[in-house]
């Protein structure tokens, strides 16, 4: 008599994430550059290592990194004498990068349109900003316009668009976050993006306007 053997547990599955180990100055770079490009710390705040020492509760030694880092990304400058500061916004900045995106979300329209490329991921992003405005929630309505965007330029399938897109978006994000919670109409933004889905003529497809 054969003795039956054990069945086998289920094999470990293999798309359990590992854990990371980030290092504190990333993660306080991370923290503070989502505050710049949400508004949340505005252009020509100074920034103290002192003060976000503590209240980030780390030492200063990696809130001077973490500022270093936002410095390499161009959001970040220094001034003579007086220290470290979100990097304000010139006129001719915010028209420039306007401009720019214009002609990068209308090549990514365009691109789509001819492409037959599906637009669920665009519905569900203006979705998300519908009931974003309803909840009178701007941090996911900012959060929810940003991946819009993204995806539009994601679903042209153009690499070199989308590297260039990628150089571009951190001012775009931070402009755009800024106009948003100036303005503080959280309907009329979410209701900027539903016009997509009215048929565009081939030939001048026009950017969505936030």
């Amino acid at each position: 008599m054969t003795t039956a053997k054990p069945a086998l547990a289920d094999p470990m599955p293999h798309d359990i994430a590992p854990i990371e180990n980030v290092p504190l100055r990333v993660q306080v770079a991370d923290r503070l550059r989502s505050a710049i490009l949400s508004g949340r710390l505005r252009p020509g705040t100074g920034l103290v290592e002192t003060a976000l020492a503590e209240q980030m509760n780390v030492s200063r030694a990696p809130i001077r990194e973490a500022i270093q880092i936002l410095e390499n990304d161009g959001l970040v400058e220094t001034i003579a004498y007086k220290g470290k500061r979100v990097k304000p916004l010139t006129a001719r900045e915010v028209a420039e990068t306007y401009s720019l995106r214009e002609v990068f979300e209308v090549m990514a329209v365009r691109r789509i349109l001819e492409n037959g490329a599906p637009l669920d991921l665009l519905r569900e992003h203006c979705d998300a900003m519908t009931a974003a405005a309803a909840a009178d929630d701007f941090e996911a309505l900012v959060a929810a316009d940003e991946a819009f965007h993204h995806a539009l330029i994601v679903l042209a399938d153009h690499d070199l668009l989308l590297a260039s897109w990628k150089n571009l978006y951190l001012r775009i994000h931070q402009i755009m976050a800024l106009r948003n919670r100036d303005e503080r109409n959280l309907d009329e933004v979410a209701g900027n993006h539903p016009r997509l889905w009215t048929p565009w003529p081939m030939a001048t497809p026009s950017a969505p306007s936030s």
